[in-house]
Order: structure tokens, then sequence, then C-alpha cells
């Protein structure tokens, strides 16, 4: 049962006995030395992650000229450090719930399930001829599909995009052009706020005439019937039928590129900014967990996008890192906090 606007949940959260922080002052100390010693400070957090290969220079940066380079010479796989470690002890809890946008449908996923997904997809990936450092557009709504294509690109060293899918072909458009993505994943359609969005056919649009976009991978949100282009478009479903559960993390160096995110383009044209492994999500999973207090057995909900940055930081990236319970929200604000999702809860919009 869902609980009626107006009424409180039995077991509002309380917040954590021992919190990270204690104080403001404790967290001024805690940033001072982050300034003062960012390589003892950074190499220190680091050990919150798996490195496949140690680095041999925590921080090396020449501002002058605009260029930092972190955890020089050192390997990792984001993939790895948020689904597959955790897997001895975390195999059967829910790494996502995720809430549709209509309010009675709503699905609890594993991290033993999340990992098989996203390395099913991986493989899919692979067929369709993605390699470390190709470009592969997302344009999916806040379902569960969208968290395995980023996590696939991930673990095979592909680079993301996400694009909003509340985007005009138009704007879908650029940035395919600007990365160059070969690949796109999108839905039939998507649901958002009681909307229905045609996002097939806007994508079908947006790659209209560009030669370099070889396949386009179509997940299956509503039914709906849409149009398929023969040697280019394919389902999802049928794409994953046969495909294993294993797939071959891609070791990359932490400062390979992770994926691109583009600004919104209401100021100018997008730009793309390009986010590194190692940095970016020691930085999420450190963030996560203090600015948040994040504790284990806490469920956490973030009600962003993931065609923004907080949606990839503190849905996916960060929460996922840390091993937590994530809450994964279709629709628009306001908000619905279901009384099963747990007793003890963070929420952020």
């Amino acid at each position: 049962m869902h609980p009626t606007h107006g009424e409180i949940l039995k077991n509002p959260y309380k917040g954590p006995i021992r919190p990270h922080i204690k104080s403001v002052e404790e967290y001024a100390k805690l940033y001072e030395r982050s300034i003062r010693e960012p390589e003892q400070f950074w190499a220190e957090q680091a050990q919150s992650l798996y490195w496949y290969h140690p680095w041999t220079k925590v921080l090396e940066e020449e501002f002058e000229n605009g260029e930092v380079t972190w955890f020089q010479g050192a390997m990792l796989n984001v993939a790895f450090n948020c689904l597959d470690r955790h897997l001895p002890e975390k195999a059967e809890d829910t790494a996502i719930i995720w809430e549709a946008d209509d309010p009675a449908e709503s699905r609890h996923i594993t991290y033993r399930e999340l990992k098989w997904e996203a390395a099913r997809l991986g493989n899919v990936l692979k067929r369709a001829g993605v390699r470390k450092g190709d470009r592969v557009v997302i344009y999916l709504p806040m379902i569960p599909e969208l968290a395995y294509a980023m996590l696939a690109c991930a673990r095979i060293g592909a680079v993301h995009s996400v694009v909003f899918a509340g985007f005009s072909a138009h704007s879908l458009r650029d940035r395919i052009l600007d990365c160059e993505a070969a690949v796109v994943i999108t839905a039939d359609e998507g649901r958002r706020g009681g909307k229905t969005i045609p996002l097939k056919a806007i994508v079908d649009d947006a790659v209209e005439g560009i030669e370099f976009v070889k396949t386009v991978i179509v997940a299956e949100r509503t039914g709906a019937d849409v149009k398929m282009k023969a040697g280019r478009d394919i389902w999802l479903r049928e794409a994953l039928e046969g495909e294993r559960g294993t797939c071959p993390c891609e070791w990359m160096s932490a400062e390979d590129p992770l994926f691109i995110l583009y600004t919104s383009g209401s100021t100018g044209k997008p730009k793309g900014v390009l986010h590194t492994q190692g940095g970016y999500l020691l930085y999420a999973s450190l963030t996560h967990k203090i600015v948040f207090d994040y504790h284990p057995g806490d469920v956490y909900c973030c009600v962003a996008d993931a065609g923004w940055i907080t949606g990839h930081s503190y849905v996916i990236y960060g929460p996922l890192a840390n091993g937590a319970t994530t809450v994964m929200f279709e629709s628009t604000p306001p908000i619905r906090i279901r009384g099963d999702i747990g007793t003890s809860s963070s929420v952020i919009a």
C-alpha cells in the first residue's frame, strides 16, 4: 500500500547514532587537510576502492597549463567497483529499488541481478562492435535498463553519454554528432509525469543521415508499435537472448574517459564535459558517504534524472560503489515515499 498524501511514515528517519562527520568543525578540519596534504589525504580515501594496479603518483599538477593527473599509473574498473566486489557479501541485497511513473509499479533488483544484466548488455555492445574508448549514446527514461547500459559501458571500457530523455531530436542529434557515437540505446517510449514520450521516433529523426550510427538498440517500456529499420535497429530483448551473464572487465587507466555529459545548451552550444575513471568514482563515492551520511543498511533516494550529473553521481555510481540500496525514480516531483522502501532512508531532490 502507498501512503496517501499527508500521511506520516511510522518509522521516520532519525539519522545514525554515529555520523561520519559529527560537526561543522570536524568537516572544516577534514577539508583543510585535503587542501594542505592532497596526496596523503586522497591516497587514504582511495583505499575504499578496488584497484587492479596501484598508482605510482597520486597527483601531478600543472595548473598554469590546465594539466591535472590523478592516480597516475593506477588501473581499475568502475563497474567492478560498483558490482562484482560486492557479490561475496551482498549478492542478494537490493541494489536498486525502481519506482515507476505508475505508483503501482516497482521492482527490487539485487546486486547479483544488476551485475548479470550489465554483463549481458556489455556482451551485446561488444557484438555490435563497441570497443574500449568507443562512444555510446544512451537516450532512455529512468528505467532499470538505463543503469544496465551505463554499467555495461563502464564494464567494457566504452564511453557513455547519457542524454536526458526529454530533449528534442535536434538536441539529441547535436550530441550524437559531437561525440561520434556509433551506437544509440533508447526505448520504444518513455513515461514521465503521466505523459508518454515517443523516444524511438525522436531517435529516428535525430540519426537521419548520420552514417556512422550503425546500431540502435531499443528497450521495450510501453510495448508501443514503433518503426524498426532493418540492419540498424534491434530490440534489446532479442539482442540479449542467449547472452551469458559473464563479461570480463576491461581494466582502465585512472585517467581514461568514463563518460561525456553535455551541458544543457541554455546559454549557448552544449559543451561536452569528460569525466575520467578513478578520480571521479572516488569523489562520487566519498561525497555520497559523508555528505549524505550513508551507513550500511540505509535506503538512499536521489530523484534526479541520470541525464544530469547528479543522477550519474548520486543515483548510480556513488551509491553502488558504496554497496548501497539506491532508489531510481521514473516520474517527477512531488515524490512518493513508499512505506515499504525502508525504515532508514535519506532523500535528495
